[in-house]
């Protein structure tokens, strides 16, 4: 049943209290990031500080990746991922601190702005054991044979709140501001702390338990630049996230060219994630392993295109269609890389293996952020949106050309050879 059945993963009771505490805490999170980048835009009127928010989330994020890899590996997953949301939401605490007019109304708009980048980069410090703390405990909840069910389901969720976070953070900006907006933000993180108390301690499956920190991380290393399937997925995915970045440019787009306001800045925020849950859930009837590698590869190289033309269009509605479709191809990639990486790496390498992935693909989309800030201090918002777009097909097309392992990617053998266990 569980090659055929759609909902596998969903008749697991664990994992469905998973999906509602990831949906709270991505909801949060994508609504804080939103509110953010609104605020200091409107403080500064300046895309250069929006790059900025990224980063200050990608330098300790990427710094500490791989050591939070190895300490994920070596600890209990259910304490440690509530060990991070307390942090984080100690986070939305301080940020909503910090809008409150009644504190900060005789403060210096740096000193906002720079207590703002602090709280980010402590983010980003949380940010690098967020990821492989949450992809170690889905693999200990869910069986092997259906972890390409689980990542449809778990990336689906992922996506639906990404939709509904930014534009619920676009219409609350408008109807109740950005102090009372961020504390939705921390009711959502605590909520998700208290569900989280509902899943079960999991068992450490790595042999080697105090391991030194160098070897644990050159082992890492390792498994994932010997791997070429992974290493193939990360890399294309690291280098179109990078250079297609356009959404951290939407509030400039929302304010200064498309001029839709707030709630037309929730909108263009939501388009991509509603294209990719769409296309989740597809994948949840219709598994995309067969040819995995081309399908890869195409959905990539569609997003490109898409964020071209967002980039030139100066219609609301196109962009939001070009944003949605956008989405549609990212869902595509993000359902088969987690696949690949669920499927390809050992249980007790899963921590670092998820950290070297979050060094390249979850950093990514802050360095994209920062990229498209300066690109566009440089040569102009549309220009550099566009600049992105292109660099995102000659990538596709480098890699397709060059990288053969995974051009040929197909995930069918994998999957048989678990649904034999």
């Amino acid at each position: 049943m569980a090659k055929t059945d759609p909902y596998a993963a969903l008749r697991i009771k664990e994992f469905n209290i998973f999906l509602l505490l990831r949906f709270a805490l991505v909801f949060g999170w994508s609504m804080q990031f939103i509110i953010i980048e609104w605020e200091v835009y409107r403080i500064t009127k300046d895309p250069w500080a929006i790059g900025l928010i990224g980063l200050m989330e990608i330098i300790p994020a990427f710094t500490m990746a791989l050591f939070a890899g190895h300490i994920v590996d070596q600890k209990e997953k259910r304490n440690l991922l509530a060990i991070c949301i307390a942090a984080f939401s100690l986070i939305s605490l301080g940020l909503f601190l910090i809008t409150w007019p009644a504190i900060t109304s005789g403060w210096p708009t740096k000193t906002i702005l720079y207590s703002i980048y602090a709280l980010v980069f402590f983010g980003g410090f949380l940010r690098s054991f967020f990821g492989p703390t949450i992809f170690s405990l889905v693999a200990l909840i869910v069986p092997k044979k259906i972890y390409p069910n689980a990542a449809t389901w778990n990336s689906s969720t992922w996506q639906v709140a990404s939709v509904l976070g930014p534009a619920f953070a676009g219409f609350s900006i408008k109807w109740i501001g950005v102090h009372w907006s961020l504390s939705i933000v921390f009711g959502l993180v605590v909520f998700s702390l208290i569900v989280l108390m509902f899943i079960k301690k999991k068992p450490i499956l790595n042999p080697k338990i105090g391991e030194p920190v160098i070897e644990s991380l050159k082992e890492g290393v390792r498994f994932v630049f010997k791997t070429k399937a992974i290493l193939g997925a990360i890399t294309l995915d690291m280098v179109a996230v990078l250079f297609g970045g356009a959404v951290a440019l939407l509030a400039v787009f929302a304010q200064d060219i498309l001029k839709v306001g707030a709630a037309g800045f929730g909108i263009l925020r939501a388009a991509p994630a509603v294209g990719a849950s769409i296309t989740m859930l597809f994948t949840a009837y219709l598994p995309i392993s067969k040819n995995a590698g081309k399908k890869l590869l195409a959905a990539i190289f569609g997003f490109g295109i898409c964020i071209i033309i967002f980039g030139i269009s100066n219609v609301f509605w196109i962009s939001v269609i070009a944003l949605f479709f956008s989405g549609v191809t990212d869902g595509v990639s993000m359902v088969i890389r987690q696949t690949i990486l669920q499927l390809k790496t050992p249980d007790h390498m899963r921590g670092r293996v998820s950290a070297v992935n979050s060094m390249f693909v979850g950093s990514s989309n802050e360095l994209g952020a920062f990229e498209s800030g300066l690109t566009a201090k440089l040569m102009g918002t549309v220009n550099a949106v566009v600049f992105g777009g292109t660099m995102t097909l000659i990538t596709v097309l480098t890699i397709g050309a060059k990288n053969k392992t995974l051009r040929n990617l197909d995930l069918t053998e994998d999957l048989e050879e678990h649904n034999k266990d």
